[in-house]
């Protein structure tokens, strides 16, 4: 069996007793990695999230999710695909320093270096953890990639916050990004940005750097399809690859209960499940993370569950993909 340095295999196995002979359940196809089969797609874990800058057992989220995988089917009526055709195993979490913060980071950066080394085929599912992970993740990505990167992210935040007053945390990642030369604010789109949760000195900051923004109030008015459009023009020109980031405090209040930065007028779960699979389709779209979700202050696991169908939405778009990495009609 092959090992890889860093990652540890899933802590939380969900199964069911329950089967039905004409129904696949997530837990029945997204099952642990054996170590041998060349994954299409991977499922991995970085349970980070003493980098936040609001209480947050966001740590707490990848074996969350792993508990809903027996809850949900691999079949979208939506968009007529079954998941179950996609090669995909639960690779497991990065492992995580007790105490080091920096060493969780450098952590998440070579255990994911390692993994596209072991896997270079794989298409990597990403579940913080905090925001404070897309930085290491990104540049382990970059070395995968070859080349540039753009970032399609979803959020409410810019996450351009200073690294000075407190060092690397989930407002920083795009800052730590720029700042280490790993991406460059012209091919960087994010999407949801919202009035309240943001300053002015950081706005400034993200228009000197080059990059685009779309608020919360376009969302409502302009709808999510244009939008994502324009976000992958913008992280495609020029780039070798695009990384999606999502932060499910995007959405409203109402929708997403469990997040430790709440906002009301945000995005509608529908709006952010089109964008994921729009997102998923395009074909220069060759990584992605979701975070920010705690499970503690989450009832009924309502925002854990809706970060499931995100990704489940985000693969259905995927599958629309042909062989040569086009979008399929």
């Amino acid at each position: 069996m092959k090992q890889i340095d860093l990652l540890n295999p899933p802590e939380l196995i969900r199964r069911s007793n329950w089967r039905d002979r004409y129904e696949t359940k997530v837990s029945q196809w997204l099952t642990p990695w054996d170590g041998e089969t060349a994954p299409e797609i991977g499922f991995i874990g970085l349970p980070l999230s003493k980098t936040s800058i609001s209480i947050s057992g966001a740590s707490m989220t990848p074996n969350a999710l792993r508990e809903l995988f027996a809850n949900v089917t691999t079949y979208s009526i939506d968009h007529d695909v079954d998941l179950q055709e996609l090669a995909a195993y639960d690779l497991g979490d990065i492992q995580m320093h007790v105490t080091d913060l920096l060493r969780c980071h450098a952590n998440i950066e070579q255990g994911m270096k390692n993994v596209y080394e072991a896997l270079p085929n794989m298409f990597p599912i990403i579940a913080g953890g905090d925001h404070s992970i897309t930085c290491p993740s990104v540049k382990a990505f970059k070395q995968k990639i070859g080349g540039k990167v753009g970032i399609v992210q979803i959020d409410s935040h810019m996450d351009v916050r200073n690294l000075e007053d407190g060092g690397p945390s989930n407002g920083t990642p795009i800052r730590g990004l720029i700042e280490s030369g790993t991406v460059e604010g012209k091919h960087i789109a994010q999407i949801g940005i919202h009035s309240f949760a943001n300053s002015k000195p950081y706005r400034d900051y993200a228009v000197s750097k080059g990059i685009t923004q779309f608020t919360a109030r376009q969302v409502a008015r302009e709808g999510i399809e244009p939008l994502v459009a324009k976000a992958l023009e913008i992280a495609g020109e020029g780039t070798d690859a695009i990384y999606v980031t999502i932060d499910m405090d995007v959405l409203d209040q109402a929708y997403a209960p469990g997040v430790p930065a709440m906002v009301p007028a945000g995005m509608t779960s529908w709006q952010l499940i089109d964008a994921a699979f729009l997102l998923g389709q395009h074909p220069k779209v060759k990584g992605f993370d979701i975070v920010c979700v705690d499970p503690m202050q989450d009832p009924r696991r309502a925002t854990v569950r809706t970060t499931l169908h995100v990704i489940l939405n985000f693969l259905a778009g995927y599958m629309k993909r042909n062989d040569k990495g086009e979008t399929k009609q």
